[in-house]
This record gives structure tokens, C-alpha cells and sequence, in this order.
């Protein structure tokens, strides 16, 4: 796990993961230059804790501090997990024993509920549905490249033997470096996704998922471009090139339009749900980009047609996928 100024969530973290049963694990915690107190919360669990395995560095992205992180695990599987994110009891274990199981399984996942900055349900990402066994899911055909994959990054597990094999994280993908890996696994083995929530992420304002959509995409499209070359027996030097130029241009702050896209895209998913705390997103999604038209067309849906009834009381939980 990665950790940077996350310190209003990180107890809880650290505890999702540090209560998991059966099954015997060190947890390597990299504080990526953190300036809160996310460093002080870290080392006093590691006095209470041994399991806890802290390095503490000078800021250098997610990638480079996973890059860091994977590099000194000892483990025989290596398991995400993002700070501010939980993971809920026997995730370990399913995924343990679902490897130990099936030889030929090199990445598993499983569903993944997401959730508002103050804990409103969002949505449940479960996947196609073509991987509740192991299969191999790289599909030239697929719009993806892929048949199904995992919902989440801190979803997954996979080998460490094979996290080497392949290469592991790179440096290039500042964003999208899961399925840059994803995709270099799959090509070593098979993929299955638990079929049962075991990861609940939090959606937040300023989040990289949240204001970096774009750049997010761009990342994502050329993990897939590099993955069709390797198919094709090239190399994918060319994508990789074109990930370190991207990220040259990504050294800009959260501006008021991503912050109001942010708020709409929660507003939007709450008001699916009926749920009336979409209305204070909206609004402020409005108060951030008076031209968000989206929000205004949703903030007066939600006040004029007719049996859209919202509720006062949060979701928590739903049977659809976003």
C-alpha cells in the first residue's frame, strides 16, 4: 500500500487489513512523502504490530512508491490495497485459497463496492461475469483487450513470481499502471473474480480517479496498445515512449472544473439511487462550474419528475452495476 496525507482514513485501513484471519502475511506500507500525520499514525501501528513493514520516502507518485513496495515483499502472492480504502474479513484468505487451489491463476479479484466521500453507497462493480472460474481473458476482439478483469486495483491479489516475470509496475504509467500489469499477467496465466464484495472503495473529491479521467483514459489506451503489440511479437517500446511524454504534461493542479465534474459524477450515481444527498453534490458541482449544464439538468430532475421520490436515508447497497 501506497500512502500519501491520508491519515482521516488510514486507521481504518490499516485495521481492515490487519484484522484478516487465516492466512500469514507481512504488510509493506510505503509513506510517500506524506506531510500530515499519516507518517506518525504509521510507525505507532508498527510498534503495536510486527506484521507492519514501513518505508518512509520522499514523494515520488503511486507507481514508483508500489514499484518500492512490491520490490521487498517476501510473500508467495502480493495483495493490493489503497489507503482509504477497506477491505473486508476473509479477502485474504478467499484470495489465498482460490490461488492455492488453481496452479494456473496468476491475478484475482472480486467485487467492489464504491462509496461517497461520507460513506454513501455508489455503486458495485462486478466484472462481465466470464470469470467466475479461472479463464484466460485476453481477447484481440474485446473492446478492452480483455473478456473481464478486476473491478478495482486494491481488489486484487496475484504471484509474486509471475509480478517479476512479467516485469511488475512501470514507472512509465503514472496512471493506469494496473492494467498495464494486469494485462502482462494475463498473458502468463489465468484470472478469476471472487463473486462476492470484498473491497469497498471510497470515491473522494480529490482523488486521482476523480480529476484525472482523461489523463486516465489516455494511460489506459496505451496499456492496451502496448499489450496488442506484444501480441503481434513487437516491442512495446512505442506506447511506453508515448506514456513518458504524458507524463510530462501532467503537472497541473485540480482546477474548479474538476472539482464540479467530481461532484457531479456523485451526485449523478446517488441520485440513481434515490438517495437526497445527490442534491448537495449537484448544488456544489453548480457553485464550482455555474456552466456544469449537466448538474442543472439532473438538480431539476430530481425536483420535477413526477414518482422520482428521493430518500432520506443513504443506499447501502444495490443489486446494479455502474
Amino acid at each position: 500500500m501506497s500512502v500519501y496525507n491520508n491519515a482521516p482514513d488510514l486507521a481504518r485501513t490499516l485495521d481492515s487489513i490487519l484484522s484478516q484471519e487465516g492466512v500469514d502475511f507481512e504488510f509493506i506500507v510505503v509513506n510517500d512523502g506524506s506531510s500530515d500525520q499519516s507518517g506518525q499514525i504509521l510507525n505507532k501501528y508498527a510498534q503495536r504490530d510486527s506484521r507492519l513493514r514501513i518505508i518512509h520516502q520522499e514523494n515520488a507518485g503511486l507507481t514508483r512508491a508500489l514499484i518500492r513496495g512490491c520490490d521487498v515483499a517476501r510473500g508467495e502472492y502480493i495483495a493490493r490495497q489503497d489507503a482509504g480504502d477497506f477491505s473486508l474479513p476473509d479477502r485474504l484468505k478467499s484470495q489465498v485459497a482460490l490461488l492455492r487451489e488453481h496452479g494456473d491463476c496468476v491475478l484475482v479479484s472480486c467485487w467492489t463496492e464504491f462509496i461517497g466521500p461520507r460513506g454513501e453507497f455508489l455503486y458495485t462493480v462486478r466484472g462481465t461475469g466470464a470469470a467466475t472460474s479461472p479463464i484466460n481473458i485476453l481477447s484481440k476482439k474485446a473492446e478492452l483487450g480483455v473478456v473481464d478483469g478486476p473491478t478495482s486495483h486494491p481488489s486484487t491479489m496475484f504471484r509474486t513470481k509471475q509480478y517479476f516475470q512479467c516485469g511488475g509496475y512501470r514507472s512509465e504509467f503514472y496512471c493506469g499502471q494496473d492494467w498495464d500489469l494486469w494485462y502482462r499477467l494475463a498473458s502468463l496465466g489465468t484470472f478469476c473474480t471472487l463473486q462476492k464484495t470484498f473491497c469497498i472503495c471510497r470515491f473522494t473529491l480529490g482523488s486521482v480517479s476523480s480529476s484525472w479521467n482523461q489523463e486516465q483514459t489516455r494511460f489506459g489506451q496505451l496499456s492496451k496498445n502496448a499489450m496488442l503489440m506484444r501480441e503481434r511479437g513487437m516491442s512495446d517500446e512505442p506506447a511506453l515512449a508515448e506514456a513518458r511524454l504524458l507524463l510530462l504534461s501532467l503537472k497541473r493542479k485540480v482546477t474548479r472544473h474538476d472539482k464540479s465534474a467530481a461532484n457531479y459524477f456523485i451526485g449523478k450515481c446517488l441520485l440513481k439511487n434515490r438517495n437526497e444527498a445527490a442534491i448537495g453534490y449537484l448544488m456544489s458541482a453548480i457553485k464550482e462550474d455555474p456552466l456544469q449544464l449537466r448538474a442543472w439538468v439532473s438538480l431539476a430532475w430530481s425536483a420535477l419528475v413526477p414518482g422520482k421520490r428521493l430518500n432520506s436515508k443513504c443506499s447501502q447497497g444495490s443489486n446494479n452495476s455502474i
